[in-house]
């Protein structure tokens, strides 16, 4: 499993609770686009619509060498999940500031795969608590190293 895409940012504004792995719909532009690097998911988000998830805002830039058929980049795409995953999903956003955020973007058996993350906004003070607990962490390691030697 390579990565194609990761989105740093999610992990940074939201507590992420829940992942789930699901398919994308996708049109063979957009396959070669993606295989040649040509796509961002940091303002993507997912919803569910009529029994369905769909994934918005994700851009997957124009395939410069195609020859007729062209797609939208900001397409809403649908996304291969079963019935009892998006009744699931479904719930779990019912609750007050949860949102489903893609995490990754990646390869699987050669067919494009999103890890998709339920997940709570952060607000100013939690992510001041991680950048201390990073560094504590940094310092630690830093430590554990110099007294290894």
């Amino acid at each position: 499993m390579s990565d194609i895409a990761n989105n740093r940012k999610a992990r940074r504004d939201f507590h992420i609770s829940d992942k789930v792995e699901a398919g994308i719909e996708l049109k063979g532009t957009e396959v070669k686009s993606i295989r040649a690097g040509k796509v961002n998911i940091s303002e993507a988000f997912a919803r569910v619509d009529k029994g369905e998830m769909w994934l918005y805002q994700c851009d997957i830039r124009p395939y410069e060498q195609a020859s007729h058929e062209f797609h939208v980049p900001l397409r809403n795409r649908r996304l291969l999940l079963h019935k009892k995953e998006i009744r699931r999903l479904e719930v779990l956003t019912e609750q007050k500031g949860a949102t489903i955020v893609p995490l990754r973007l990646y390869w699987k058996n050669g067919r494009v795969k999103i890890e998709l993350g339920v997940g709570k906004g952060k607000d100013q003070r939690d992510k001041r608590e991680d950048l201390k607990q990073r560094a504590h962490n940094r310092e630690v390691e830093r430590e554990l190293a110099r007294f290894n030697k």
